[in-house]
């Protein structure tokens, strides 16, 4: 019985670590995030989670229950953004856009494949 009862906990968790998180972005869709290294807020009231993946510069930012995305983002501004003070504020100064004029807009820089 001892040697079931250790099986199935080593599937279970096999089973789990296979199973990759994959979070729903607005204007792209699902995105698996192991290549993110990811970081719950809880200091905030708007941001809820930081994800950064440095090889591409490409963030996802959960902002409230909605994930976005910013593409050509560099680690400097996601190192800052996570050490602000306020991290609302500073994301609303210095990574959302309006339209297009965004500093990190994916519809005008480039969208990693993942």
């Amino acid at each position: 019985m001892r040697t079931i009862t250790l099986s199935f906990l080593a599937l279970a968790l096999l089973a789990k670590a296979v199973v990759a998180e994959t979070v729903e972005v607005k204007y792209r869709g699902p995105v698996e995030l192991t290549p993110f290294e990811c970081e719950t807020v809880t200091r905030s009231s708007f941001i809820r989670r930081v994800c950064y993946d440095a090889t591409n510069q490409y963030m996802i930012i959960k902002l409230k229950r909605t994930y976005n995305h910013y593409c050509e983002i560099d680690a400097g501004t996601v190192t800052a953004l996570k050490a602000a003070p306020s991290m609302g504020r500073y994301y609303n100064a210095n990574i959302k856009g309006w339209g297009s004029d965004g500093p990190f807009d994916c519809r005008t820089h480039r969208v990693p494949k993942y």
